[in-house]
């Protein structure tokens, strides 16, 4: 504006003549000393009519500046007579419209701006005619001509200001889709909960905040399900900063703190509703320290119906506040991130309920045994298929004997962690009377079989066929013989003494749940000392590799030597899945042969005559004499005697008696026949019957095993059970559950 060295004078010159355009040249040249008073005029207008305008510190400045151009510019053009579209506008106007778009302020209210604008000035300048002539023609003339080019610079101007504004309003928009689908792209690339929760706040820091933190309800993370009545407990499992040196929040990653009543994350919570605040809320646990942020989000996470927590999104270095689009746009994409969260939340739950029950089916601890020492692992997958039916198991088997068992049962989640349970009791149950491996395994697919039916009639969800596969060894520890078949799974590798690596040859068997076609057994000499790895696909299966190379990594593992068994479990692990996140489960279960030799073990064949009952009865005894067991004599002769006594009146020869001295003593006696003892209840009047009942009394466990000739009844004789000649007392004592028979039983 030109400085005003006096104050202006108003003057009527009747004399002079005017034409319509230079009454308004006139006009408009006496008004330009009062430039002030009609841009306060406009000012006051604008305020009062368009608020929009002066929301925004940053606006204010802009608008008053625009206000001043037009008038100025408005007026000098109509004194000089310069077209309306000749009459540049404000440098900064298109700029103006600019930042009005960006801060989400209507188009119309740049329209109404103009408009209301145009109405002050014209107002003054109409007013101003009457002074200068009393021709009412001229002065019609005159404001005729003022009103048209007045709304032709107005056209011109508003119309340049509506285009950079929608130009920038289409940016923005853009801006803001292209944000959206990024944020689709880099939120939810895991199911963790804590790294989808900094994906979020990383991609805000990125976009339109300088610092974001991520809460959510502490009982949501644990996977109790709604929050707990009292005071909201919410955990910070994200945040994000733009710079160093600015404000950082007071409440550290991981923390656990209380949301205080009435604070606006309080009411975000319970209101489900986004906040925009100018300032930093005053919430207690979510201070930033003495650095305040010039503009805050406060927009709730919720997915499903549910409220997961909250997230903030605060600028302090920009200095241009939030306004109503930044708010849309961070519920947008927080919309999309607590999906995401949710997703990840129920993953996890769902991961860590099917884990737990994985493991609870798993054994806690191997039996006790004297055969094999062992070493297992479990691993669940580390990507999004997780737990599965992997799994691994040793049941001691009568004769010192000892099972060896790992399986795998396709699919993943909780409904394959079952089936692995239900099969894992079958191969129990089964095992427990003693079948050869290959009848196991038949056995075994035929319960598959049965399950799978079920399931398939079964509609629920995750219902369906059902297949596994599952290899199946005994071992013996008094010939150092180890029996195995297999139903579909990994060859299993044989370390010799001296560190050579042989993957057993075993026939081919097909998955269970096929059904109809045989398995077959294998036998191999498992020296003392050698070691046996079972395992299932995913240790060897690998994004890098195939199963050949992982076999031929798993060879040159296991023939380096070991401090332990457990060093070794842990060696396999590392070489072979070096991150501990398999792309399938793994189960591994490594066992290293032991072998009872001569002085554990004694054998006599004993003619099928009852006379020789009484042979057997003093081969027992001098044996256990020379155990250290004369204790156990009493206890001993009965069970010997009347095993052997069955054997001859019910067997076939050959008969044979063995006694085990393990970590009990186990009495055996075998012969030819093929009928099963069984254990019966004797009425009063009859004269046998007893026999069998009393072996129950007197043993810990006892049963029958058949083999492919013969049968052979054992008892296995515990210390606890000791009696001495005048122990007789003892017998007649209930027996208890654990003596309970483990095979059908006579006598």
């Amino acid at each position: 504006m030109p400085d005003i060295q006096e104050p202006p004078v108003r003057r009527t010159v009747e004399s002079v003549e005017y034409t319509a355009a230079s009454l308004v040249s006139r006009v408009a040249g006496d008004l330009g000393p009062l430039a002030d008073e009609v841009i306060a005029d406009v000012v006051r207008c604008l305020r009062r009519e368009v608020p929009e305008l002066w929301s925004n510190p940053d606006l204010v400045r802009m608008t008053s500046e625009n206000i001043t151009e037009h008038v100025v510019g408005v007026l000098a053009g109509l004194e000089y007579g310069i077209e309306p579209s000749e009459i540049d506008p404000p440098a900064a106007e298109l700029e103006r419209a600019r930042r009005l778009a960006r801060h989400g302020v209507p188009v119309t209210a740049l329209s109404r701006a103009f408009r209301f604008g145009q109405g002050v000035v014209l107002d003054r300048l109409l007013a101003e005619m009457p002074r200068l002539t009393k021709d009412a023609e001229l002065v019609s003339a005159a404001s005729r001509l003022l009103i048209a080019m007045a709304n032709g610079y107005v056209d011109d101007a508003s119309e340049q200001g509506v285009t950079a504004f929608q130009e920038e309003r289409d940016r923005r928009l853009r801006w803001r889709l292209s944000l959206v689908n990024e944020a689709g792209l880099r939120i939810g690339t895991t199911l963790d909960i804590a790294r989808t929760s900094q994906e979020l706040a990383d991609l805000a820091l990125d976009h339109f905040a300088d610092l974001v933190t991520v809460d959510l309800l502490d009982a949501m993370v644990q996977g109790h399900g709604g929050p707990a009545p009292g005071p909201l407990e919410l955990r910070r499992v994200a945040h994000a900063s733009s710079a160093q040196g600015g404000p950082e929040p007071t409440v550290g990653l991981g923390a656990v703190h209380t949301c205080a009543d009435g604070s606006v994350t309080a009411r975000a919570l319970a209101t489900g509703r986004p906040s925009r605040h100018t300032t930093t809320p005053t919430d207690p646990a979510d201070g930033f320290g003495t650095h305040p942020a010039r503009s805050t989000l406060v927009v709730p996470l919720s997915a499903r119906g549910a409220t997961l927590g909250v997230a903030r999104f605060c600028r302090h270095r920009d200095p241009v506040p939030f306004d109503d689009e930044d708010l849309f746009l961070a519920q947008e994409i927080a919309a999309r991130a607590a999906v995401a969260i949710d997703n990840a939340r129920r993953y996890t739950y769902a991961r860590a309920t099917a884990l737990t029950l994985q493991r609870s089916l798993l054994p806690r601890r191997t039996a006790e045994q004297s055969a094999v020492d062992v070493a297992c692992r479990y691993l669940p997958a580390g990507a999004q298929a997780g737990v599965g039916g992997d799994w691994y198991d040793v049941i001691p088997l009568s004769g010192a004997r000892v099972a060896l068992v790992v399986g795998d049962v396709v699919g993943h989640g909780i409904h394959a962690a079952a089936t692995m349970g239900r099969l894992r009791t079958a191969v129990r149950t089964l095992a427990d009377i003693d079948l050869p491996p290959e009848e196991l395994l038949t056995h075994l697919d035929d319960v598959v079989i049965r399950l799978s039916a079920e399931a398939s009639a079964d509609q629920t969800e995750g219902a369906g066929d059902i297949g596994a596969t599952c290899l199946y060894a005994v071992y013996d520890p008094v010939d150092g013989r180890c029996s195995l078949a297999r139903a579909g799974h990994m060859l299993p590798a044989m370390v010799s003494g001296d560190g050579t690596v042989d993957f057993l040859e075993l026939p081919p068997g097909p998955p269970l749940g096929l059904g109809g076609l045989p398995f077959e057994a294998a036998e191999v000499d498992l020296p003392e000392g050698s070691l046996l790895a079972l395992y299932t696909d995913g240790l060897l299966e690998a994004r890098d590799r195939d199963i050949e190379a992982g076999l031929t990594l798993l060879r040159l593992v296991l023939a380096q030597p070991s401090a332990s068994l457990e060093a070794a479990c842990d060696t396999v692990l590392q070489a072979l899945l070096p991150t501990g996140r398999p792309h399938d489960d793994v189960a591994l279960l490594l066992a290293r042969a032991r072998t009872l030799g001569d002085h554990q073990v004694a054998v006599w064949d004993m003619d099928a005559d009852p006379a020789s009952v009484a042979q057997a009865r003093s081969s027992a005894v001098r044996q256990l004499s020379s155990w250290g067991l004369g204790d156990l004599d009493f206890i001993t002769e009965l069970v010997v005697s009347e095993l052997v006594t069955n054997a001859i009146r019910h067997g076939r020869p050959p008969i044979r008696l063995r006694l085990i001295r393990d970590q009990s003593l186990l009495c055996e006696v075998s012969d030819a026949g093929g009928t099963t003892p069984h254990l019966r209840r004797a009425r009063a009047s009859d004269e046998g019957g007893r026999g069998l009942l009393l072996v129950a009394q007197l043993a810990e466990r006892w049963g029958t095993r058949h083999a492919r000739q013969g049968k052979t009844v054992w008892a296995e004789l515990g210390t606890e059970k000791h009696a001495g000649p005048t122990g007789q007392a003892s017998v007649v004592q209930p027996a208890p559950a654990h003596a309970r028979p483990h095979g059908t039983s006579q006598d």
